[in-house]
């Protein structure tokens, strides 16, 4: 079994140069980030003034809340800006884990917001008296950011995936998280002007347990990606397909996959004829990997580990002699050292080889015949050996 040298250097991936331009992914994720970054600016200012102004410790609380928002899209820059890095010597394949690992932590900062709601509504229940009463104009700033909230998300969300990027999605759902608690800070304060305290804790705690199933769902998503987890089997019959139906492919298996971000990488192993020379069998693995990687525009790269037998069982062709050895096996069993005799072809099979050895005309007489017919009837190496008679052709230069 021999693997293929596929380089994973940046020549050899579908992406080398970022696009970093304008109408780039990078330049889009940086935009919408920044549109999100001016929203909480202007809320956050707006909840405290109103909040103190009005008597609102809930509006004050969410004012509170858009901040973190503020410090969750600086961190989604940075991560947006490494992400787009192209491939380097310390990182081939590129810097789009760093996507990964942001979304890990707005997902967690999602969960934590829920369970801060929940917290934070769980004491208003065991002490609704201490509520102090607040003025009509928090509620329309309450209204005003419910309304800004739920627009970025929806703005932050379809950007996120067109672009098909995991982080951004989960920044997206926090605009969604804050969406929700500044619905809780509404009906809050609509149930204190009414009269009914009792409505903002119920409300919260409801949307907190919906704020921290979100926010968990993206931080699994993020460590399943971490941890290499493949993708789907509908995924993976399909860049199977594509594999197995390049021609001088006689079967494959051990295809494997993993998610970078939004891109995918993919190693596979597939089986040749084991009597083909190596500059064929690199052929037919780079063949597999371009028709992989025109075929399916999200993978990235496509390891393909070429295989001369079936070796799912294991590799007895690892405990057979190297070749020198057997070349000097072989000199014995001919009783001679022929000219060109280094030209020898080995085909590792199984538990023996098979040797072909490409000779000079007039060398392979009936004695020699003879002598490896007897030493192959008991050889420990060897089941087949051809002779081959080279021919020149006296009018090439």
């Amino acid at each position: 079994m021999s693997r293929e040298p596929h380089n994973h250097d940046m020549a050899n991936l579908r992406h080398v140069e970022v696009d970093t331009g304008p109408g780039s992914r990078f330049a889009e994720g940086q935009r919408i980030t920044w549109i999100s970054v001016g929203v909480n600016i202007v809320l956050t200012t707006m909840q405290i003034v109103v909040g103190l102004a009005a008597h609102s410790q809930s509006l004050i609380a969410d004012a509170m809340h858009t901040l973190s928002d503020i410090v969750a899209d600086a961190f989604v820059l940075v991560a947006n800006r490494k992400g787009a890095e192209a491939a380097d010597a310390d990182h081939p394949y590129g810097h789009g884990r760093y996507e990964t690992a942001a979304s890990l932590v707005l997902g967690l900062l999602l969960a934590g917001t829920g369970a801060g709601i929940l917290i934070t509504a769980a004491g208003r229940l065991q002490d609704l008296g201490s509520m102090p009463p607040v003025g009509v104009a928090a509620m329309w700033a309450a209204l005003i950011t419910l309304a800004a909230k739920e627009g970025l998300f929806r703005y932050m969300l379809a950007t996120a995936q067109r672009l098909r990027s995991p982080m951004l999605v989960a920044n997206a759902w926090h605009a969604r998280a804050d969406a929700l608690s500044s619905l809780v800070v509404a009906a809050g304060i609509g149930g204190a002007l009414l009269g009914f305290n009792f409505a903002d804790a119920v409300a919260a705690i409801i949307v907190g347990g919906m704020i921290v199933k979100a926010g968990a769902k993206f931080a699994w998503d993020a460590i399943r990606e971490l941890i290499d987890t493949g993708l789907s089997p509908e995924e993976v019959a399909a860049i199977r397909a594509s594999i197995a139906a390049t021609p001088g492919v006689l079967s494959m298996h051990e295809l494997r996959t993993r998610r970078m971000a939004h891109q995918v990488l993919v190693d596979a192993h597939v089986q040749v004829n084991p009597r083909i020379s190596v500059s064929e069998g690199h052929r037919i693995a780079e063949t597999a990997r371009r028709r992989v990687l025109a075929s399916h525009p999200e993978v990235l790269d496509v390891l393909v580990h070429v295989d001369a037998e079936n070796d799912l069982m294991g590799n007895a062709a690892a405990e057979l002699p190297d070749r020198d050895t057997l070349l000097a096996h072989l000199r014995r069993l001919l009783d001679a050292d022929p000219p060109g005799f280094e030209h020898t072809m080995l085909h590792y099979l199984g538990n023996r080889v098979e040797a072909e050895v490409f000779l000079p005309p007039g060398v392979a007489d009936a004695a020699m015949h003879q002598r490896l017919k007897d030493g192959l009837a008991t050889d420990p190496w060897f089941s087949a050996i051809r002779l081959n008679e080279k021919l020149d052709n006296p009018n090439a230069p």
